[in-house]
């Protein structure tokens, strides 16, 4: 028995429980789940709770990770290999399975072949799961490396790549991310962000809702910027209906206060900051008055924010996807950090900081870095420019079907479903039909993973492993936690460690090579850079002494275990005896707390300059369209926009198979103001045709107030209404596939991020198609001429 499982007298006989980190969000609440053996011995969870004594997340759980269970047991999650025999998917051995891998994608990669060794001919899609997996977080980059391929598209320009982008021009590092100091503030400003829905983003915050209502009950206060009055701007003390895409303006109008004011106080942190005067000038004629109508936020308002920003003696801005997935995603995000730096609240308590996690890399002396860049190569059918080594995902499609050299004409997609998530899903369909190969790694037949050659099932997440690799990096509170696999693999599973190893052999022309081998390179790589750093605990030590100290089950734990000894609180292979290390951890199956965040500056900085460069020319640069933008709106009212929103019962398109998250307010409806829907003739619970520029979706009106006027909203994630998936239990409620309405021109261009948030669209009644679903999108041109 594991450290931390115990028997279960409770729940039955042979019933034990064993602890787990939730892998269904950025909360990582943890769990104590009951195991019970099931028919032929066969092992499922009956039974999940927050654990009470988790040293993060104190018992919270959410309706997600207390029917962890029910997803974990999903009859339609893949357990078997499916290769493509014949036109049709079929299930085959793991041998076969990576047989075929190896050989479509040599077929690509081969010099004789139509490819021409062109390692363009090969790109890889990463869905966000990655970042909620052990595996997730340490192979893809193998994967990068290995196939040399520039055709990297993830689910980061669908989301937050706007903040890695405005961080990295801050800090020059697009990793540096700070967070609200959520525990300790008294004056908080969400803006875009509901994070009782999402349980917070870039945030890491288990029971974010517990600590906005504990900031309530210290006297602090809690102001909501969202063009919806969301579970979250209920909550707040003030909410700022602010007009979709207009985010940028309010925050440059907040700015231009503080100046104009005198109110701009940048505190201790002040000495690291360059740039103060260069933003005051941008911001100088970004008024209150003038931002007004463009906005939608009265100037005494925006006043008030400013102010109040100002006064509060520990406050911070936290803004998140409805400010990121925008036209101006990367200068709202800048802005929220300016704000934080003008008011003396960047990297204090209270204020917004950066965390430190146990597997970052170690402090080291401040000094100047190599700063940060884009546009290093550039896409080659849009010209995207590279944004942390990734072009935009919306730009996929068109590198697949558009003929020439350096054509994509193989894809590898990890945990991911763009075929929903990305805009024009019907133009990426026909795509993907055409590619010469493709392997998705996924525990479903999806509307994606339906066009692989190869489909690759993970187990189960109670068979997996967890680590925060990710979010330990954005967590409002420093700590450090693990669990093993609730539940042993079963037979003719595989661990999705070993899937991707293995992947990166195929990648590698190695396909029969030992799949510990690949673990094994990066530990004696690490190594070997470890002891030749000067600032590292083990400088000029002996590698080979060092990998036999490494301590672990398998390959995953041994690289865990390095570095956590090469971190910030690590024992530095024994140079600290009472500094971390796995076996350490594992005596803490609760976690372990590590203390509340603290100042980083400056050495979280690698900028060129060796300071936060407050007003960076790429963003100083992109001000004039900025000024466009405002003069246009000033112009005109505008058209009716759409906004996404969340649900606490879903995540993106991943659990619409799971009976037990259906229902409720998780429905895929078209909200609408009363007075919108009197002016367009809409009625609740009529179906509606909503037009982008990328086609036409359907679905089901619903009258509310907690939308603005002039604005509606449909949830993302949606849209599987596709032939050929095995997902039975989403299929019967289908929905509309939101991105379906974009055709994928609309982007960021600081960031590459699409324009998911604040877009036109017109909406008309539609009539109720005979005996269809009124939530179906509209007939799809890729469904039709499917070959799948």
């Amino acid at each position: 028995m594991q450290p931390n499982e115990k028997p279960g007298p409770s729940a039955g006989a042979g019933s034990r429980t064993a602890l787990r980190i939730c892998p269904l969000c950025e909360a990582t609440c943890g769990l104590v789940v009951t195991v019970t053996p099931g028919d032929g011995g066969r092992e499922r969870i009956t039974a999940a709770r927050g654990d009470r004594d988790d040293v993060f997340s104190r018992g919270f759980v959410c309706p997600k990770g207390a029917l962890l269970g029910e997803l974990d047991a999903d009859p339609h999650r893949l357990s078997r290999p499916l290769v493509r025999r014949g036109g049709e998917l079929r299930e085959a051995s793991w041998q076969e399975a990576f047989a075929a891998v190896a050989e479509g994608l040599g077929r690509v990669l081969d010099g004789d072949g139509p490819a021409g060794g062109d390692p363009r001919a090969v790109a890889l899609f990463l869905g966000n799961p990655n970042v909620h997996t052990v595996a997730g977080a340490l192979y893809p980059p193998l994967l990068v490396k290995t196939l040399r391929t520039p055709n990297v598209f993830t689910a980061s320009t669908l989301d937050q790549m706007p903040k890695h982008a405005s961080g990295g021009l801050l800090y020059g590092d697009p990793l540096a991310i700070p967070v609200p100091d959520l525990d300790r503030t008294d004056h908080l400003l969400i803006v875009g962000a509901n994070p009782l829905e999402s349980n917070g983003s870039l945030c890491t915050a288990p029971d974010f809702p517990g600590r906005l209502k504990a900031l309530r009950r210290r006297g602090g206060t809690l102001t909501v910027v969202d063009p919806r009055r969301t579970r979250t701007a209920r909550l707040a003390d003030r909410h700022v209906a602010v007009r979709p895409g207009g985010d940028a303006l309010l925050l440059m109008a907040m700015v231009q206060v503080l100046f104009a004011e005198g109110l701009a106080d940048t505190g201790a942190a002040g000495e690291h900051l360059g740039g103060v005067e260069d933003v005051a000038r941008l911001a100088a004629d970004f008024t209150p008055e003038a931002v007004s109508g463009a906005c939608g936020v009265e100037p005494e308002v925006v006043r008030a924010l400013a102010r109040e920003l100002a006064a509060a003696e520990r406050a911070a801005v936290y803004g998140r996807i409805g400010s990121t997935t925008v036209e101006f995603g990367t200068t709202a995000s800048w802005l929220v950090d300016v704000l934080n730096a003008l008011t003396g609240n960047l990297d204090r308590p209270g204020g917004a900081m950066f965390p430190l996690s146990a597997t970052a890399r170690a402090p080291r002396p401040p000094a100047p870095g190599r700063g940060f860049a884009t546009g290093r190569r550039h896409s080659r059918v849009g010209g995207h420019p590279e944004v942390k080594g990734e072009f935009p995902a919306a730009a996929l499609a068109e590198e697949i079907d558009t003929p020439g050299e350096g054509r994509v004409r193989a894809l590898i997609c990890v945990a991911g479903n763009p075929v929903l998530s990305a805009p024009d899903g019907a133009r990426l369909e026909r795509a993907l039909a055409g590619l010469d190969f493709m392997v998705s790694v996924d525990p479903y037949l999806n509307e994606t993973s339906r066009h692989a050659h190869v489909v690759l099932p993970p187990p189960p997440p109670s068979r997996s492993p967890h680590f925060d690799f990710s979010f330990n990096a954005l967590a409002v509170r420093n700590q450090v936690r693990y669990t093993r696999p609730a539940i042993p693999p079963g037979e003719g599973e595989m661990s999705e460690s070993e899937i991707l190893a293995r992947l990166v052999l195929c990648a590698s022309g190695a396909p029969g090579a030992d799949p510990e081998s690949v673990d094994a390179m990066v530990v004696e790589h690490t190594l070997a850079a470890a002891v030749a750093d000067p600032p590292s605990p083990v400088r000029g030590r002996d590698t080979a002494e060092l990998t036999r100290l490494l301590n672990g089950e398998s390959g995953p734990e041994r690289r865990l275990d390095m570095m956590l000894r090469l971190g910030p609180y690590g024992d530095g292979f024994g140079a600290d005896p009472g500094g971390l290390t796995l076996a350490k951890l594992l005596e803490h199956p609760h976690g372990i707390d590590l203390g509340p965040l603290r100042p980083r500056l400056p050495e979280v900085l690698r900028t060129r300059s060796g300071k936060v460069e407050l007003c960076p020319e790429p963003i100083a640069a992109d001000i004039p369209r900025l000024r466009r933008f405002l003069a246009e709106r000033q112009a005109e009212p505008g058209p009716l926009v759409l906004v996404g929103r969340r649900h606490l019962r879903s995540n993106n398109s991943w659990m619409h198979n799971v009976p037990g998250l259906k229902g409720g307010s998780n429905r895929c409806t078209l909200h609408v103001h009363p007075a919108d829907a009197a002016r367009l003739g809409l009625a609740d619970g009529s179906p509606a045709e909503i037009t982008g520029d990328g086609g036409t979706v359907r679905a089901p009106v619903e009258v509310t107030e907690e939308v603005a006027r002039g604005v509606v909203s449909l949830p993302h994630g949606w849209g599987h209404d596709r032939p050929g998936t095995r997902t039975p239990v989403a299929s019967a409620e289908p929905g509309a596939n939101v991105n379906q309405l974009l055709d994928g021109r609309l982007l960021d261009p600081l960031s590459g991020t699409a324009v998911l948030n604040g877009f036109p669209v017109r909406v008309v009644p539609a009539p109720a198609a005979g005996g269809a679903d009124p939530g179906s999108a509209a007939a799809s041109p890729a469904a039709a001429g499917s070959s799948v």
